[in-house]
């Protein structure tokens, strides 16, 4: 299984945004640049992820966006449900997890179960626990670079 791009770059946007911010606006185009995702798909995201109550945008000079709630208060499914249609393992399953096909799946509950796994492990980790990691990340290599 697969999550999208969709989902994917939101989640690295967002990292980017809640590394970069220290509670001041960020642009879009410094989160493209940074992470080199096309300005125009990340505007796209970020009109849902406003919607949706993910982030805020600061107009005029000196604008941005920033997180509109404590980034410990945001989870990753959150995001990815944001960005996209529900997430189920496999394409036959409707959205409430039961079986889309013309026949009654035998293997119905194992495909169940595997979505209620995903969305537990994804609902168990904030934006604050992935962008911890990624200071972890920066630092270490940093670290690297200067000792030789």
């Amino acid at each position: 299984m697969r999550l999208s791009t969709k989902a994917q770059y939101a989640v690295r946007a967002l990292v980017s945004l809640n590394l970069a911010s220290a509670g001041n606006p960020v642009t879009i185009k410094d989160i493209s640049e940074r992470e080199k995702i096309s300005l125009t798909y990340l505007e796209q995201l970020f009109v849902k992820l406003r919607r949706g109550q993910i982030v805020k945008s600061v107009r005029g000079p000196g604008g941005g966006y920033l997180l509109a709630r404590a980034a410990d208060q945001i989870r990753v499914d959150q995001i990815i449900d944001t960005v996209e249609e529900i997430l189920v393992p496999v394409s036959c399953m409707n959205d409430d997890g039961s079986c889309g096909c013309d026949l009654e799946c035998a293997t119905q509950s194992v495909w169940q179960g595997l979505g209620n796994q995903i969305r537990s492990f994804l609902a168990s980790m904030t934006l604050e626990d992935l962008t911890n990691d990624a200071r972890r990340r920066l630092d270490q290599r940093f670290k690297e670079q200067v000792c030789f």
